[in-house]
């Protein structure tokens, strides 16, 4: 009960904070916009037929929400940066909440405002042309939840261990950039060379693109999705458990 109550008083808190300077969350979807408006209509005759989803807005939304979802949540970390230089960890040692609510307020914050950006884009997406059921949609807003977990926890406890923006900024550029090209949110990896599938396949990300791509293409039941479920689930475990370390530590 007590994590709970922690948790629910830092996530308000979090959340009346973002709802004061709410600039930051629309400024979150100019890119993906942009990709939406001005590279989703560059595929049009370039989605080979018979490709789950049919029109290319259908197979370029999942990879761009899986996109947002990890531009989304792995910059938070640079809030959390400032506040340790504000000293707001330093203060929170000497309270008696819980070290992992510190953690769960911020990520749950971080969770719904992707959520509420994700909506937001199927609703320009939908006004584009996409055909997609609800059910493969609601599924894909879950795959997010686990998505943002995993990238809102790592994001925190690299920004724990680093503690300087521009370390932080390096570090997070060096591995996105080639998670990012190796996970086919851009396009399908069915039209890589072998070799680039053979490499994708180690990137998680790859996994949530294919789930998310199947989702919107009907295909419920696919082994993919159980595929992107278990990878996202497993990962956001053991971040979740790594942040929460990370915190024990900085407020101990």
């Amino acid at each position: 009960m007590k994590l709970a109550r922690d948790t629910w008083l830092l996530f308000s808190h979090n959340v009346r904070m973002t709802l004061r300077n709410p600039v930051w969350v629309v400024f979150g979807l100019f890119q993906p916009v942009c990709y939406m408006l001005l590279f989703a209509p560059l595929l049009e005759g370039a989605i080979p037929e018979g490709t789950p989803g049919g029109n290319a807005i259908t197979v370029f939304t999942p990879g761009l929400l899986i996109m947002q979802g990890i531009f989304g949540t792995t910059f938070v970390g640079f809030g959390l940066i400032a506040q340790l230089r504000g000293g707001v960890v330093e203060r929170l040692r000497v309270t008696p909440v819980s070290r992992l609510a510190l953690l769960l307020g911020g990520a749950l914050r971080d969770v719904v405002i992707l959520l509420v950006q994700a909506v937001l884009l199927v609703l320009v997406a939908r006004a584009m042309g996409l055909q997609a059921s609800l059910a493969g949609v609601a599924l894909v807003l879950g795959l997010l939840v686990l998505l943002g977990l995993f990238t809102a926890s790592c994001s925190y406890a690299v920004a724990l261990a680093l503690k300087d923006e521009n370390a932080f900024a390096s570090t997070l550029n060096f591995f996105l950039l080639p998670l990012l090209l190796l996970s086919g949110v851009l396009l399908p990896l069915t039209l890589a060379p072998a070799w680039i599938r053979t490499v994708a396949a180690l990137n998680p990300f790859s996994y949530a693109v294919d789930a998310a791509r199947a989702l919107f293409g009907g295909n419920l039941g696919d082994v993919s999705v159980l595929y992107g479920f278990g990878v996202m689930a497993i990962l956001a475990l053991l971040a979740l458990s790594w942040a929460a370390r990370s915190f024990r530590r900085a407020t101990a």
